[in-house]
Parts: C-alpha cells; structure tokens; sequence
C-alpha cells in the first residue's frame, strides 16, 4: 500500500547494524543452548521435567515461546500499519516507531527461531535439526501445518533482512517485499490453530480472535485513510496565515509599535540594499 504522505517516499535508515543482528541471533543460539544444555544442571529440580524418558518442559517451553513470537509478530504489524498515521508522526514520532517497529520484529524472529529449535530435546516428536529447518520435513508430527509454519519462518526472516539493504533495492521494491508480512501473520495463525495443542482451549481461541480481529482492523484502517489524501494548505492559504500572525505585546507605558505593512518592508530593504547617490548641482557662472 503507498501511503499518501510525502514522508513514505524516504525510507529511514536501520538503527540496528548487521554487525549488532548477528550478535542478537548468536545471543539467541546461546540462549537455547544453556536451556537445553546447562540450565537442568544449575536447577536440579528441573533435571526430572528436561530429563527422563518423558521429558515435558521442551513442549512447554515451545508452546509459550510460539504464542511470544505471535504476539511481537502481530505488534510489529500493528506498528508497520500505523507507522505514517498522524498521531505516529506526533508521537513517538516516525523515526523512533520504524526503530521499534524492526526491533520488535527481529524479537519476535527469534522467540520464533527458539520455538522451533527447543522441540529437539522433545522425545515424542523426536525432530532432528534437518527436519526443522526443512519445510514439511515433519514425518511425526502435522507435517503440513508444521511446514506451514516454516515457510512463515523463511518468509519472517527475508523480511526482517530486508531493513538492511534496502536503500540498495529502492523504496518500491522494499516495500513489495515487506507485504510479505501480511502472509507471514496469516499463516503463523494457520499454523498455530492446525498444529498447536493448545488450539482447542477457550483461553487460546481468544487470542487467535484478539490478534486476528485487531489485525484485520488495522489493516482495513489502513487502506481506507490511504485512499483519502491529506489536506494541505494552498499558497494563499499559508500566505494570509503568516499575514495573520499575532503582533507582540508592548510594554506598559510605552506607545504601542505601528504595524508596518510587507509592502512597506519589502519596499525599505530594497532602499537599503541600493548604493547611495550624492547629486551635484551645475555651477552658475559668476
């Protein structure tokens, strides 16, 4: 959708260097890596439900971290929609709402990444890490809502690249490739009510309601106010604003200032501007 505001043609640039992305997503494997790794060893009590034969927080940890990952998925698509909208440009302003809108969307990346990756300590589905990062590679386990989840993934992560080289590939083409998002949103809610086991409880029915009513709300919203341009003050209109302007207020017991027309000073800064003649008078003969 190309807004109507001048503003959308310059598209700004990333607050976040590739250098500080990559250190977010090793942060991310770290992350995972002491969960799965190093966290039952430091907590005991936890070694019973990440151990064992029947091991039951992995698919705790990635039914809490996909319902994460929805949520800053959908937050980042209600700040990408209202991002030109008046009361963004006021507060907290364009700059600051496209910073949290691409930070709040490579959070949600991740949460999403550690979604996926904890379920390899899972001992019911059994996934090996080809099978992850496989589209469909599920055999076990709803293999297509689950590679409908993955292709979401793929889709999420080419987006979110996308801050990075996009003042290469041109306004247009940016924004060609983030309405992919609408796709990714759409099919993470797909892959949550098919492959998620929480799907069926009233609690998590209503936040599929919640995200989903809310975000076809803004986005209906936000077709509509791009059809309707925005008023803009014509010459003139700008001309009798500034000719209307207050005058200052003089002090107490001093006459008050004349007002002096823009005629007038146009007509003294240009008397000023000339160079000064000095005329001499012919000599009479004595």
């Amino acid at each position: 959708m190309a807004a109507n505001n001048p503003t959308d043609n310059a598209i700004p640039e990333s607050s976040l260097s590739l250098a500080s992305l990559i250190s977010f997503l090793l942060a991310v494997a770290l992350g995972t890596f002491s969960a799965v790794v190093l966290l039952p060893s430091w907590v005991p009590s936890l070694l019973g439900s990440l151990g064992g034969t029947d091991p039951k927080a992995y698919w705790y940890l990635a039914r809490g971290a996909g319902f994460v990952a929805l949520g800053l998925l959908w937050m980042s698509m209600a700040i990408g929609l209202l991002i030109t909208n008046k009361i963004a440009r006021s507060w907290p302003g364009s700059p600051p709402a496209f910073a949290i809108h691409e930070y709040v969307s490579l959070l949600g990346m991740g949460f999403a990444a550690f979604h996926a990756l904890i379920l390899m300590g899972d001992h019911y589905i059994n996934y090996k890490l080809a099978q992850i990062l496989m589209p469909f590679g599920s055999i076990n386990y709803h293999p297509v809502w689950v590679g409908l989840g993955q292709i979401g993934f793929y889709t999420w992560a080419v987006v979110a690249l996308t801050f990075y080289v996009r003042q290469k590939i041109g306004p247009k083409v940016w924004r060609a490739i983030h309405m992919a998002s609408f796709f990714t949103f759409i099919i993470a809610i797909i892959h949550g009510l098919g492959a998620g086991t929480d799907a069926s409880t009233p609690w998590a029915q209503n936040i599929y309601w919640a995200l989903g009513g809310s975000f076809m709300f803004f986005t209906v919203y936000r077709i509509i106010a791009d059809m309707i341009p925005e008023k803009r003050p014509t010459p003139q209109q700008r001309a009798a604003a500034a000719t209307q302007r207050p005058r200052p207020q003089q002090a107490p017991g001093k006459p008050p200032v004349p007002a002096v027309s823009q005629a007038t000073q146009k007509t003294e800064l240009h008397s000023a501007a000339q160079p000064a003649t000095v005329s001499h008078s012919p000599e009479t003969p004595q």
